[in-house]
């Protein structure tokens, strides 16, 4: 997996005072947990942009300013709630022993028959996919091939066999699906009405028929009953 670096500066402070200037100075205030003590430090809010504002993961790199460099993953972030922009970022150390869990973005490939031929519609139930496994062999992404995807059918995680990593989701999770299109039954819905308004008009046209027959019934028997 692709590693950011994140060039940190420790904090001598944590109160509410430092944590202000820290933000006015266009930095943020972030906590480095998982090893003996928690780390406090602040970096460049610029740092973040490849980081958060990109659907990919990565790892970070924490580079301090004595040299020291550190292997962390994103773990929480705030934000404000009007301006967007970052308040407080958690990280949590990482250990090439020591299991990690992630959310991993999942990539589709290929094109789905149900969608080529039979004008289906595919449905991309999880966009990420939280996984266990040690930091090297964490993937940049999952990838999801949807070739043999036909009408109705799904993929779900019981169908991914791999020792490098465990889904932390169910094995009846659903991955994706390819799902009758909404056009296709609003199609069959009108051919159903049509064909029902047509048998009501047939039965109408019968029963006009059948009215007329007798109405003319009666002026018959008269004729026969003058002579």
């Amino acid at each position: 997996m692709k590693s950011i670096t994140i060039k940190g500066s420790k904090r001598e402070s944590v109160g509410k005072v430092a944590t202000k200037a820290i933000r006015n100075a266009g930095r943020v205030p972030c906590v480095l947990y998982g090893g003996d003590n928690p780390l406090h430090f602040s970096a460049l809010e610029l740092d973040f942009s490849k980081l958060v504002y990109t659907p990919n993961a990565h790892t970070v790199v924490i580079a301090m300013e004595d040299g020291t460099k550190i292997d962390a993953v994103l773990q929480d972030i705030q934000f404000h709630p009007v301006t967007d922009s970052i308040l407080h970022v958690d990280f949590y150390q990482l250990f090439d022993n020591r299991e990690i869990s992630m959310n991993i973005p999942v990539k589709v490939e290929g094109t789905a028959p149900g969608v080529l031929n039979s004008g289906g519609t595919l449905i991309l139930n999880k966009r990420k996919l939280k996984i266990k496994s040690i930091p090297t062999n964490l993937p940049d992404h999952i990838t999801v091939d949807i070739s043999g995807l036909e009408l109705g059918d799904k993929i779900y995680t019981a169908d991914f066999k791999t020792e490098k990593y465990t889904f932390q989701h169910s094995d009846n999770t659903v991955i994706c699906q390819v799902k009758i299109s909404r056009v296709s039954l609003d199609i069959d819905e009108e051919e159903v009405e049509e064909g029902a308004e047509g048998a009501e008009g047939a039965e109408g046209a019968e029963g006009a028929e059948g009215e007329n027959k007798d109405k003319k019934a009666p002026a018959k028997e008269e004729s026969s009953s003058e002579n």
